[in-house]
């Protein structure tokens, strides 16, 4: 079925968040609520923001609950029993990528909470979320989706727990997993539901996953794959390959074929993807009455996540790079799917006449900034095509790399009145940019602040391959006209290079290797990335399995976290405070004639003051930590009754970091 009409795109209302606020419209009820781990940002850039504005446009009361209280289920009874279903979503982002930095640690804030607080979601929110929506009102559909759910749909490896857990399904017990951007099928399962029909008569939808009891027959057609069982990926690694390479295989929504996973007498069935929006249903969902701000509930409370893309255009949606670390294609698809330039510009205009807009949009892009309407330019190819990446190891001679409408819309979206500047923040595809000499001289002329972003990633030829990127003579390269470019039009301007450390394929050696090249160039990278394994990418197999999936050949892998260490300290070399962990790996790996004051030598024989004094306080703290407590440098203190006095209980006792987790109030051993 079609995506609602817009009549209009005059601001309306928020969604409500409470049951006065439902009340204040004359509603006795609402039809569905939405439970997300994230604040309400009636922004179309905000996953719960758009699927509510999309129901509303539809005819359909829809409730917002933001961030409950998961310890009951109370909160989920704030607008009363929902007619239709609760939309369960951990939010913009997975709960434990947002918790959890890559060495494991706390993150210190969360850019999705209202003044950046931690602790306003559980960790694997879906699964708390479908639990008490169940609890508060049992026998209505539970309808998960979001990036959690859909990139968890099938067997996963979890990196925070070091194990294969089950699909998504089989542990939140929801009725149907909405995977992919999910606009069409979220429509559908909510007429579907209005309708009269319950949720197994919606199990043919495309872009649904659903779990089979026991007592279920399974789908037996030449459209059904089966992906090999729960029992086998977590004994076998070859079965987890397998698994992965399957089910990446099937993710082109023209020929994907039904995916089915065992797990014991029962089984998850996936269904093919939901065919990708088109240009005017694409126009009708970034048209909608969004206010582009905050619940007004915050106050003048901050949103980092928000602050980033208020005065943000989306221009496209998708990615065919493929990359292998990367969950964008694997949740968006490798189709792009594009705004009409009359949709931007409408857009553009509304955001210039906003109280607070100051003349500049901040980035008008996408997943990446330059791929704008660019598709396979033989659509019978396309329908067929199963290859995961339009652009490694070659950029396929079928592709549309025309930059032209592109360029089109910059040059539109500049010249609306009241707006200054148009930047483009979104990473920029440097194989492709280089095939237009216009666009990037455009580009530095008119819409670089300074810096551009791209994503090198890193040199080694065989980590690069692993990655699915292009080699590091392309960024050299494409460093060297962006910087001639910007000179033409009397710019000093840079790239701002991201580098990933410890991606599978990556060892000591290849991160020296990438340490060379970095001193070699004059590249200081401020950010650096560590690799996490995000369920269900073909980089997470490898770290898991030590295997390509593709291949069946070994890949060598960063499991140990001082190895991590290592690998993120090499790449910033140039800092003092990592000149000791720098030499340590240049001994190690027998490359002390890059110690020393030589061209390539990275640091220097001599540590700088800066190091020392680092040291010295890593050992005075390390030093108090062992000297607290019952123990002086290891001696034990004496036993009360025995010529000493009793020492005076401090009142907290020391945390058993195997038992106390993120989720605030949680009691430990």
């Amino acid at each position: 079925m079609p995506l609602p009409l817009v009549l209009d795109c005059l601001p309306r209302p928020p969604l409500p968040m409470t049951g006065d606020e439902m009340r204040s419209r004359g509603w006795d009820a609402v039809d569905v609520v939405l439970v997300t781990g994230d604040a309400y940002v009636d922004h179309p850039s905000f996953a719960n923001g758009l699927i509510a504005r999309l129901l509303e446009a539809a005819g359909f009361r829809v409730g917002v609950l933001s961030q409950p209280d998961w310890n009951t289920c109370q909160p989920w009874r704030t607008f009363g029993r929902p007619r239709l279903f609760f939309g369960i979503s951990a939010g913009n982002m997975d709960s434990m990528i947002n918790h959890y930095t890559a060495n494991k640690k706390v993150r210190n804030d969360d850019a999705y909470s209202p003044n950046a607080q931690i602790g306003r979601r559980p960790d694997r929110a879906t699964l708390a979320y479908c639990q008490r929506s169940r609890e508060a009102f049992p026998g209505v559909p539970v309808v998960a989706g979001g990036v959690e759910a859909s990139l968890r749909r099938i067997s996963h490896y979890d990196y925070w727990s070091d194990t294969v857990r089950r699909s998504i399904l089989m542990d939140s017990k929801a009725d149907l997993v909405v995977f992919g951007m999910g606009e069409r099928t979220v429509l559908d399962v909510a007429r579907g539901l209005a309708a009269g029909k319950t949720p197994k008569d919606l199990r043919g939808l495309r872009g649904i996953a659903y779990r089979l009891g026991a007592s279920e027959e399974l789908p037996a057609d030449a459209d059904t794959l089966t992906l090999p069982e729960y029992e086998s990926v977590v004994r076998d690694t070859l079965a987890f390959c397998e698994m992965t390479r399957i089910s990446h295989q099937e993710t082109n929504p023209h020929n994907a074929r039904r995916l089915v996973q065992r797990y014991g007498r029962e089984a998850v069935v996936v269904n093919p993807p939901a065919l990708p929006l088109e240009q005017d249903e694409m126009d009708q969902v970034y048209a909608l009455p969004y206010t582009r701000l905050p619940h007004p509930s915050y106050g003048d409370a901050r949103i980092p996540a928000y602050e980033v893309v208020q005065h943000s255009v989306q221009i496209m949606r998708g990615c065919f790079g493929g990359c292998t670390f990367c969950s964008i294609t694997a949740h968006e698809g490798r189709i792009i799917q594009s705004r009409s330039p009359q949709s931007i510009i409408t857009e553009i205009k509304l955001m210039a006449k906003q109280p607070g807009f100051k003349g500049t949009v901040s980035d008008i892009g996408g997943p990446t900034a330059n791929m704008y309407q660019m598709r396979c330019t033989r659509p019978e190819v396309e329908a067929k095509c199963r290859r995961l990446s339009c652009v490694h190891p070659t950029v396929c001679k079928l592709l549309g790399t025309d930059h032209g409408p592109l360029r089109e819309v910059m040059r539109e979206a500049r010249s609306v009145a009241g707006v200054k500047r148009v930047l483009v923040a979104s990473g920029v595809r440097m194989d492709l940019a280089r095939r237009d000499p216009e666009y990037l001289a455009e580009l530095a002329a008119h819409h670089v602040g300074g810096h551009l972003k791209v994503a090198p990633e890193h040199t080694d030829p065989e980590v690069l391959s692993l990655m699915k990127k292009p080699s590091a003579d392309d960024y050299v390269a494409f460093d060297k006209e962006f910087k001639a470019a910007s000179q033409r039009v009397g710019k000093k301007q840079y790239t701002v290079p991201y580098f990933i450390a410890s991606h599978p394929g990556s060892g000591i050696k290849e991160m020296i290797d990438l340490a060379l090249f970095l001193k070699r160039n004059g590249y200081k990278p401020d950010q650096v990335q560590d690799f996490i394994p995000s369920p269900f990418d073909i980089a997470a197999c490898m770290y898991h399995t030590g295997l390509d999936p593709m291949t069946k050949k070994p890949v060598k892998i960063a499991k140990g976290m001082r190895d991590r260490r290592t690998q993120r300290a090499l790449l910033q070399f140039f800092k003092p405070e990592n000149y000791f962990e720098v030499r340590r790996a240049l001994e190690q790996a027998g490359r002390q004639e890059l110690i020393g004051s030589g061209c390539d030598c990275l640091i220097s024989e001599r540590p700088p003051r800066e190091a020392l004094d680092r040291k010295r306080s890593e050992a005075t703290r390390a030093f108090t930590e062992t000297t607290s407590g019952d123990h002086i440098r290891g001696t034990p203190k004496a036993p009360s009754g025995h010529g000493q006095a009793s020492a005076k209980p401090s009142g907290k006792q020391p945390r058993d970091r195997r038992t106390v987790g993120y989720r605030p109030k949680r009691s430990g051993q």
